[in-house]
């Protein structure tokens, strides 16, 4: 059971305790183990995206690369790693063995990210401005990671023991690839203590009344906005808060109500928007009954008092594997009208409906307060800061007798250093699991892309697998606000196809990859490639070889063989594979270290 006690806190006694912890945790083993993990990751992707050419040495069953740098003192320097070079996209996998720096003829391990990057710099041929921003999202990860993992060992937290709710926090290690994948520039050790969803803290958010006329509103064709108020909040709740915007001497009418993270009131919302509170344009009207703990995003909160109830997205302006976590206005408006156009799909749709019986968690409503400011260059400061998707819960969704887990579990390891899917494994034999496991997840994606026209970003944290007893039965989406691509030329019916608002200039400028519509149908595929297929398949591959040593090529071949069923069932879209052709020999992913 999640834990749903009202805690309050000293704050100096928090602080303290914290300071001890952060204290004991660089002292600890698992200090050494993130920072190698992260070293690793980070070498990999220099190598992968080819910002480094290392020299190669052949040895027995591995791969020996030596990256020359420049110490800050002018003498040369050798880094040195072993690993192996994998058939899953070429991927270069390091070995365990810690990276060792060879320089003044001594040898040992090495110790300093940051170094290193100093020392191979002339290599990279990066900014000094955005080395150091890179420098010190490393830095964070390591903090943040490391007092993770450190909570994980003194709480004893085994994976294999914990419910759907519980894993999207349990499960801690972050993105596989990204080498910056805990960094949460923003929060400080106490903040990542109290809102971090590795530590499992209930809390409640605070909720606003913000005015109609500055804010962008969205709401699923079956819902009522009061009546889902009501649903979610409690009539009593609703009508509390609607008693504090009459004693405003306002009219509750002309508002709307917002939740929003407690840390993004405190730190942003107060100073970016005090004019619009002094004006009664937003209303602070406390706390809901109700508690909430973030999932693996941390943005996203679920109901631990009722779990049926919608999962809230909320605005947070932190900064976690390079990308600002706020929720950008048009992108909140468009997420029912998208979750209306999906489900739709689905629904008439009798392969995904019947046969694969695909879950889409639909993003319901949506609410942005997005005032004109005064000046473009001031957008930044307030742009998406303010924001709130609400998101179906999955319980309302699984059969009595299947469970949920995040799809990222797979690749999980315990404690006593047993993969997650151990047991798994052990009761079904590794090939007739991995079968039913790739046929029940791969199906719904590409059928989405081959029929519909329409990319899906099913990367690890958007997908849940339901199972029973761990064989696996169905996968459960989400995300999809900003997390599909098609180009509307090639959506089958464009007579369905909505509307969506486009990225601003501002949005656009600072992210240039955040985009959902395109003429090139290899752009669409390739969504779905970076995603999918690059990240969570391919590293349940490389984890399937290591752990279980399943043979990587095996593991492709059952892949390409689901694949080539599927086409050789549905010839009527012979066109449409090759128009999304999963099997040409280059497509683009994303260059996440080289962009830093």
């Amino acid at each position: 059971m999640i834990e749903t006690k009202n805690e309050t806190f000293d704050v100096d006694v928090l602080l303290e305790e914290q300071a001890l912890v952060v204290q004991e945790a660089l002292s600890s083993p698992q200090y050494v183990n993130v920072r190698r993990r992260i070293f690793r990751q980070l070498v990999e992707s220099l190598f992968f995206e080819g910002i480094i050419q290392p020299e190669v040495v052949e040895d027995t069953k591995e791969q020996i690369y030596y990256l020359r740098g420049i110490s800050q003192t002018g003498e040369p320097t050798v880094y040195l790693c072993r690993g192996k070079q994998h058939s899953t996209f070429g991927r270069i996998r390091l070995s365990n063995q810690p990276i060792l720096r060879q320089a003044h003829g001594e040898e040992r391990e090495a110790e300093s990210i940051t170094q290193f990057l100093l020392e191979v710099s002339g290599q990279i041929g990066a900014d000094e401005t955005r080395l150091a921003n890179f420098i010190h999202e490393l830095e964070q990860t390591l903090l943040k990671d490391t007092l993770a993992q450190y909570y994980r060992s003194q709480a004893q937290v085994m994976l294999r023991e914990r419910s759907y709710d519980e894993l999207e926090g349990n499960i801690m290690d972050g993105h596989p690839y990204h080498p910056s994948y805990k960094s949460r520039i923003g929060f400080n050790y106490v903040d990542n203590y109290m809102y971090g969803p590795e530590f499992q803290k209930p809390f409640r958010p605070l909720w606003l009344a913000v005015r109609r006329g500055k804010a962008r509103f969205s709401i699923a064709k079956h819902l009522q906005y009061k009546r889902f108020l009501d649903d979610e909040l409690g009539e009593e709740q609703v009508y509390a808060f609607t008693e504090k915007v009459k004693a405003t001497g306002n009219d509750p009418r002309e508002y709307l109500f917002l939740p929003v993270h407690p840390w993004q009131w405190k730190t942003i919302i107060v100073s970016v928007f005090l004019e619009d509170i002094r004006r009664n344009d937003i209303l602070l009207l406390g706390c809901s009954k109700e508690e909430y703990i973030p999932q693996q995003s941390i943005r996203t909160l679920a109901n631990c008092t009722s779990r049926q109830k919608a999962y809230l997205k909320l605005s947070l302006s932190i900064i976690n594997t390079s990308t600002s976590r706020v929720l950008a206005p048009h992108t909140v408006e468009n997420a029912p009208v998208i979750s209306d156009w999906l489900k739709h799909i689905v629904k008439n749709d009798p392969f995904l409906q019947d046969e694969l019986r695909l879950v889409l968690l639909g993003e319901v409503m949506g609410i942005s307060y997005d005032p004109v400011p005064l000046a473009d260059y001031l957008q930044e400061k307030t742009y998406g800061v303010l924001s709130c998707i609400w998101r179906e819960s999955l319980q309302n969704f699984m059969d009595s007798d299947e469970e949920a887990i995040p799809f990222n579990a797979l690749c999980s390891v315990d404690l006593d250093n047993r993969p997650f899917i151990s047991s798994w494994i052990d009761r079904y034999g590794a090939e007739q699991w991995l079968t039913r496991l790739l046929t029940t997840s791969i199906l719904p994606i590409i059928h989405f892309l081959y029929v519909h026209g329409i990319a899906l970003e099913s990367h690890a944290q958007n997908m849940v697998l339901l199972h029973k007893q761990g064989m696996p039965t169905r996968v459960v989406l989400k995300d999809f606000h900003d997390g599909i691509r098609f180009s509307r030329t090639h959506v089958v019916d464009a007579k369905t196809c909505p509307a969506l608002l486009h990225p601003p200039e501002y949005h656009a400028r600072v992210n240039r990859n955040s985009f959902i519509e395109t003429d090139d149908p290899e752009t669409v595929r390739d969504f779905v490639h970076d995603a999918f297929f690059f990240i969570n398949i391919g590293e349940l591959a490389l984890f399937m070889e290591e752990y279980f040593a399943f043979n990587e090529t095996k593991f492709w071949l059952l892949v390409r063989g689901i694949i080539e069923t599927y086409q050789r069932r549905f010839l009527e879209h012979k066109e449409r594979f090759s128009l999304f052709n999963f099997f040409a020999p280059t497509i683009g992913v994303e260059q996440l270290t080289k962009r830093r």
